[in-house]
């Protein structure tokens, strides 16, 4: 007997509401990048995109452990010579909530084409109301 692999007419992607209110940023990503990829299903594949749809909502109150607030910073370069930028945590999540989820979920998935287009299923939104309300969302409360 051969493995199967599941045919792109196969794979059936859900759409999965999370409400991030109070959940630590690192454990939180970790959980969503496995979503995306699918590994929660039978029919996970290393090579193919068998995830879910994730949406993510109130990314504007997650938390995060420690110091990191102030001592973490993310790096921006837009490719010219001096043209290195730096936020703190706190910077970003009080200007941009959604680009530190994204940030966080993308750095754990795999650096490649795959990796490329399965971050492009991740939808964030800082306030509880986002505009996929016609896919149907099935809330998803993540274990732990």
């Amino acid at each position: 007997m051969g493995t199967h692999y599941p045919n792109p007419a196969d794979i059936r992607r859900d759409w999965l509401l999370i409400d991030l209110t109070g959940l630590t940023v690192g454990r939180a990503a970790s959980q969503i990048a496995n979503i995306l990829r699918g590994k929660h299903k039978a029919t996970f594949t290393p090579h193919l995109d068998v995830g879910d749809f994730v949406i993510c909502i109130n990314a504007d109150k997650v938390k995060l452990t420690g110091d990191k607030l102030d001592k973490k910073f993310y790096y921006f370069n837009s490719g010219f010579p001096g043209g290195m930028k730096s936020a703190s945590a706190r910077t970003l999540l009080a200007k941009k909530p959604e680009e530190l989820i994204t940030i966080a979920v993308r750095r754990m998935l795999p650096r490649s084409p795959l990796g490329r287009a399965t971050v492009s299923k991740l939808k964030v939104f800082a306030g509880p109301e986002h505009n996929h309300q016609a896919q149907q969302p099935k809330p998803y409360k993540l274990p732990f």
